[in-house]
């Protein structure tokens, strides 16, 4: 038994690269008209570690002001510090455009805060939370932010120092780092912190970080920032650099001894 008469045929979605005109020879791909997929597989323009530690006033945070393309040294004066509230301050390591959205998102909150008109901000801890919801949030979608996020923060006299990563996985703790931070600036602190340092010993803690991650990190500068926050508020460095020492024997010689040197 015959079935019924075929109706018109279904009309054509023309694909990007494939002709609309009638009999005119294209080429098909598999990519709708309304473009490709836009997600960030590999980071372009990335900045290294960021370090963060409590000390008696509040919470103290550091990076260097470098933006590498690729393994290029390429922009040297990316500040990653922004301060979001009155409160809170944030450090970005990563992919420097998914910080830019990730700052914005925080002009964004912290506008509707002051639209209020209550008196009311965001406190630190909040902030935290908020970043940690985003970023996993991306990260479900298979379109990751490439950052990792430290937030410091003090309110109501009680002092906050949280890590945020890519994926959402979050921490807190007296002292954070991210990047290269982890392996080469945790160590030193946790031999060195207290939490009852006063301003000039976090600094010069920080520092010596930093000076550490300069050495040993082929992404980072001596170009850095330091930035505090306490019940006053927040307050950032101008950049500035470093004195640096390449007279180490291991820096003049870095394969005397070893195997097979010549």
């Amino acid at each position: 038994m015959l079935g019924p008469a075929p109706g018109p045929p279904a009309a054509h979605v023309p694909y990007a690269g494939e002709s609309s005109v009638p009999g005119a020879a294209g080429h098909k791909f598999d990519v709708p008209v309304d473009g490709p997929a836009k997600h960030t597989n590999d980071p372009y323009v990335t900045g290294t570690s960021v370090l963060g530690i409590k000390y008696k006033d509040g919470v103290l945070i550091a990076a260097d002001t470098l933006a590498s393309y690729g393994s290029t040294i390429r922009y040297k004066s990316i500040e990653r510090l922004h301060k979001v509230n009155d409160h809170t301050l944030l450090g970005a390591s990563g992919e420097i455009s998914d910080y830019q959205y990730i700052s914005n998102l925080l002009e964004e909150l912290a506008t509707d805060d002051f639209n209020h008109d209550d008196g009311l901000q965001l406190n630190p801890k909040e902030i935290y939370a908020y970043l940690t919801r985003v970023l996993y949030n991306r990260r479900n979608k298979f379109d990751p932010l490439w950052n990792s996020l430290v937030i410091g923060g003090v309110k109501n006299g009680k002092s906050f120092l949280g890590v945020v990563g890519m994926i959402g996985a979050a921490y807190e703790d007296d002292h954070v780092a991210t990047g290269f931070g982890n392996h080469l600036a945790r160590p030193i602190f946790r031999s060195e912190h207290r939490p009852d340092m006063t301003e000039d010993e976090g600094v010069a803690l920080l520092e010596k970080c930093l000076r550490v991650l300069y050495y040993r990190d082929k992404q980072s500068i001596n170009k850095v920032q330091v930035a505090k926050v306490t019940e006053k508020g927040i307050e950032i460095s101008r950049p500035y650099a470093l004195a640096s020492e390449w007279s180490y024997q291991a820096f003049v010689d870095p394969t005397k001894g070893a195997e097979g040197s010549w």
